[in-house]
């Protein structure tokens, strides 16, 4: 038998706030983190805004600083994240629970900021002086490894490199290793910093971004007719599951249960979704497989919904497929409309968002949505949160080469 599988502990690095209260109420209050760039000088480039990290040191969250200079930001944001989210669980990793903890938590891409910085120290000084650390601070499991050895973590430890899909990939992968008894607790989820020249110039030769540079604030517009591109941002969303069991025995507070699981591949396109949506639906269909639910089951999605023209399109319609007539009966919000998209982080804390849903009963809205795209005709939540009752949330998310994932999650009863 599968054992069941809850959330105990949950924290976030992000646009919108660098704490999970702070991050829940900005989304609740429709708040954006979209604002111009500061991070370089980006006036050569066509896309000059970004859902920016603010007012981060890595010293709050008790990084001690020699360590931190030896940690690329994207694990500074997950190594934050996870101390708050073991705080939020009330866990202690010590004595045989150690090796019954492991760490799952992804990046899309890695250290690219130390890529960078590591490149022009070999081309100004030579390849004597470049840093010891480079490898290890750029290579994209180092946010499960350096988590895993602050915590003296020694369970099943691994990561996703999934594009955009990578922290529901981590979460999905890190649940199923809790039900299949491989460990009683995973710390995952997502971790992304790459708002770095050379990741927007590429997405920038790319046109995948939006150049509403005058009106930041409202460049992120998920589902809208007047969408021009994905507004990159940066952080990291990790949570704790718990075997069941393990978290009631202990007396922990259980946020949501994890029920399903799916993935799939689209077989189209390094970028381009596939047509229809046709590997987004049977993502979800897996996932609803998984669970054990019917779709009418399902009362809140929390969209991949990036801003783009073809992906809001194809999600739409491959939430059309899997649901029929429910479609228009659940609700469908996009939280990048105000996060901007943390690409490999995103499935992270949009997990989170999920799970505060149905902890609350408050659906987080889409804002921007001011002139819907007659292709978009689902209900995505308006501009305002809402009130609703919802026992059961889906997340969505897909990324480049064609990987989908999706989670679903339950309000827990005792």
């Amino acid at each position: 038998m599968k054992r069941r599988v809850v959330i105990t502990g949950v924290g976030v690095i992000s646009p919108v706030g660098n704490d999970a209260d702070t991050f829940w109420n900005s989304l609740l209050e429709g708040k954006s983190g979209v604002d111009r760039l500061t991070a370089f000088d980006a006036s050569d480039y066509p896309t000059q805004i970004a859902a920016e990290v603010k007012d981060f040191d890595p010293e709050a969250f008790g990084i001690d600083k020699k360590e931190a200079r030896r940690m690329d930001r994207y694990v500074q944001f997950a190594m934050a994240a996870a101390k708050m989210a073991l705080k939020d669980s009330g866990l202690e990793i010590t004595g045989e629970l150690a090796e019954r903890t492991g760490v799952y938590i992804g990046s899309g891409i890695g250290g690219l900021g130390t890529w960078e910085e590591q490149h022009q120290v070999l081309l100004e000084k030579g390849p004597r002086r470049v840093s010891p650390f480079f490898i290890p601070m750029m290579i994209a499991n180092m946010a499960s490894g350096a988590v895993s050895m602050e915590f003296g973590a020694k369970g099943p430890t691994s990561s996703a490199i999934t594009a955009c899909a990578t922290g529901t990939n981590a979460i999905g992968d890190a649940f199923r290793l809790i039900q299949h008894d491989y460990a009683d607790v995973m710390i995952t989820g997502g971790a992304e910093a790459t708002i770095r020249p050379m990741a927007f110039a590429g997405f920038c030769s790319m046109k995948a971004m939006s150049t509403r540079n005058e009106e930041p604030q409202k460049a992120s517009r998920p589902f809208d007719a007047d969408r021009d591109g994905f507004v990159m941002g940066e952080g990291s969303g990790v949570l704790v599951l718990e075997e069941l069991e393990h978290a009631k025995k202990r007396g922990a507070t259980i946020l949501a249960e994890v029920i399903g699981y799916g993935m799939s591949a689209d077989a189209h396109h390094i970028t381009s979704p596939s047509p229809g949506g046709e590997g987004a639906a049977r993502c979800m269909k897996n996932a609803l497989r998984d669970a054990g639910i019917d779709p009418t089951q399902v009362d809140y999605i929390n969209a991949h919904g990036t801003s783009t023209d073809q992906g809001d399109i194809a999600e739409t319609m491959a939430i059309k497929s899997v649901f029929g007539e429910h479609a228009y009966k659940l609700a469908v919000s996009s939280t990048k409309s105000m996060t901007g998209h943390l690409l490999g982080a995103t499935g992270g804390i949009e997990a989170i968002a999920s799970a505060f849903a149905l902890r609350d009963q408050i659906l987080p809205p889409t804002i921007n949505l001011e002139n819907p795209d007659p292709e978009c005709d689902l209900d995505y939540v308006p501009n305002k949160a809402r009130s609703a009752k919802v026992d059961v949330a889906l997340s969505n998310t897909f990324g480049f080469g064609g990987h989908n994932a999706t989670i679903i999650l339950k309000r827990y009863k005792a």
